[in-house]
């Protein structure tokens, strides 16, 4: 179904809504990443849906790069744009609406299986006249959207327009640098993370390879911002993105993936034993003071780490695992404090 919106159909607490997501996008600066996660959780928050996701175009699929709800745990994953809605909806540059998933011919009958959905709208967005993604809600269940549904997601689907002007105003390969990585860092976002462990996962599982998986969470951030300031914890942030960073190999992945987590890939590692070592070089060398405005400040991380396929081969199951590892190594941390 082709969408043209008349006269608007908005009650004044969704208009008023949108507007504060506006102000709550400007003070996100050039977090393009960090924008259209906001944008995903508003939108399905907007229209009511089980989920929603920003897709962007890449070649010829449609990447997954922000994500909220029921589809929150598919970042990064890939669609043919020939095959999917979301690709009909950047070739023509029109709101697109699937009322039921089973009798549409249009959208990946099967993709919309596995994914627990019946009902959803896309809508283009837009940079410097290009259609270079969309803004998508999705529901379980038949005819879950509306006139008003449809007209709240193309207003919302603008303001991550205006942030991609301001985030990459002449280059689209700039605004996918953008989108993929923490403005504050550089590293790789959430996103970019998700989306890189899932062919990791992929690879390693068709090859019969080996697989770690670490996460990192920053001891003590919250005593820096309170005693020394928010400029001080954003250096120790960017100080402790840089350590990680550089204790990877060519092939690993370091990304920052929350205000003080961070989360590694690393191909081909050895044994638990060599993914033990490693944890402990990385807990070592992150946990070296720092000089802030000449002061010394403490740094610390708690990381831990799960192994494909010793602690299983699904993606959530390899980030729940690594999740559970580091809390406990923060629980040990805190108990020898």
């Amino acid at each position: 179904m082709k969408i043209s919106t008349g006269a608007s159909t908005l009650d004044n607490a969704t208009l008023l809504e949108i507007i504060r997501a506006q102000s709550d996008i400007a003070k996100l600066g050039l977090d393009l990443g960090g924008v259209m996660a906001f944008v995903a959780q508003r939108a399905e928050q907007l229209t009511g849906a089980q989920g929603a996701v920003v897709e962007l175009a890449e070649g010829h699929e449609m990447v997954y790069r922000a994500a909220s709800g029921s589809v929150e745990n598919m970042l990064g994953l890939r669609l043919a744009r020939e095959t999917s809605l979301s690709g009909l909806c950047v070739s023509t540059g029109e709101i697109l609406r699937c009322d039921d998933s089973e009798s549409d011919s249009r959208v990946d009958r099967e993709a919309c299986r596995r994914a627990g959905l019946r009902s959803m709208i896309v809508t283009p967005l837009k940079h410097l006249e290009t259609t270079v993604g969309v803004l998508k809600v999705v529901a379980p269940e038949v005819d879950a959207f509306d006139e008003a549904d449809i007209e709240a997601l193309s207003l919302i689907s603008g303001l991550i327009a205006a942030a991609m002007f301001h985030a990459a105003r002449h280059e689209t390969s700039e605004l996918y640098l953008q989108a993929t990585h923490d403005a504050l860092t550089g590293l790789p976002n959430r996103a970019l993370f998700y989306d890189r462990l899932r062919q990791s996962v992929d690879l390693a599982t068709r090859s019969a390879g080996r697989l770690g998986v670490l996460n990192l969470d920053m001891d003590g951030l919250k005593p820096i911002n309170d005693r020394y300031g928010h400029r001080a914890g954003d250096a120790a942030i960017k100080e402790t993105a840089a350590r990680i960073a550089k204790n990877c190999r060519r092939v690993d992945t370091a990304a920052r993936v929350g205000g003080d987590e961070f989360a590694m890939i690393l191909p081909g590692i050895g044994t638990r034993t060599d993914a033990e070592a490693h944890s402990r070089r990385i807990a070592q060398k992150v946990g070296e003071p720092f000089e802030f405005e000449g002061r010394m400040i403490e740094l610390g991380v708690s990381v831990g780490f799960a192994l494909l396929p010793e602690d299983g081969v699904e993606m959530t199951c390899l980030i729940d695992h690594a999740d559970q590892a580091m809390y406990e190594a923060k629980r040990g941390r805190k108990a020898v404090g």
